[in-house]
């Protein structure tokens, strides 16, 4: 790779990330660290607002752009794929989206790269996820963002039911099922949940503020310590 092209990529994958090690880049452009060291010295010289230090990490500074990208046919194809995939496999009003943004990229594409990723040979089937799982997914999801409580009726394994008032944390996508993860004000503690187990939400008008000890990022922290 030329040393320009590598410094075009350096900005790219810094800006495409809250926060980026030196580390990770030098793994994904297969170089040394004290070659990311200096690249991004120089490109800090050439007035790039990139911030931050080496051993901590790195992020672009507000009010930089480059020129819209172009996608090559192999990026172009791999969009195609992922979209295709991903909306077998969320809710509705997502898989709306994706078809939109799909649009939007495809339309810029030269001729030759549209062709050649709209014929690509890779399919979903339709409709994996029953109405009813669909739905609750969406509502799961809007309320990790908008950061609502929600109550709910809940089956175990078992099929004993349960009631919870929640905070949800996320959705994870486990290849056969979806499940979403909360703290539970019942348990006091993180649960997870099989969405297709869930009879009946209710999004609560509570907002909820993160609180030490009670985070997505404290989750994933006890389960990478426990594994």
């Amino acid at each position: 790779m030329r040393r320009a092209d590598r410094l075009f990529q350096i900005v790219q994958l810094i800006r495409g990330r809250r926060l980026t090690t030196a580390a990770f880049l030098a793994h994904r452009l297969e170089v040394s660290e004290r070659t990311v060291y200096r690249d991004v010295a120089d490109l800090q010289s050439q007035g790039v607002p990139i911030e931050g230090e080496a051993g901590v990490g790195y992020r672009l500074g507000s009010g930089f752009d480059l020129p819209p990208l172009m996608f090559t046919q192999d990026e172009a194809a791999a969009l195609v794929a992922s979209a295709r995939l991903a909306q077998s496999w969320v809710d509705a009003a997502m898989a709306r989206d994706i078809e939109s943004a799909l649009g939007k990229i495809l339309s810029v594409l030269p001729p030759a790269a549209r062709v050649s990723a709209e014929s690509l040979a890779l399919y979903a089937p339709a409709y994996v996820l029953d109405a009813g799982t669909r739905d609750r997914l969406q509502t799961l999801r809007e309320a990790v963002q908008s950061r609502h409580k929600l109550r709910m009726d809940y089956r175990d394994v078992a099929g004993a039911p349960s009631q919870r008032t929640v905070r949800p944390l996320g959705c994870f996508y486990w290849g056969k099922v979806w499940t979403f993860s909360a703290w539970c004000e019942l348990r006091d503690d993180f649960r997870g949940f099989r969405i297709d187990r869930i009879d009946t939400i209710e999004v609560l008008p509570e907002r909820f503020r993160d609180e030490p000890g009670k985070t997505l990022a404290d989750m994933l922290r006890r389960l990478k310590a426990d594994a």
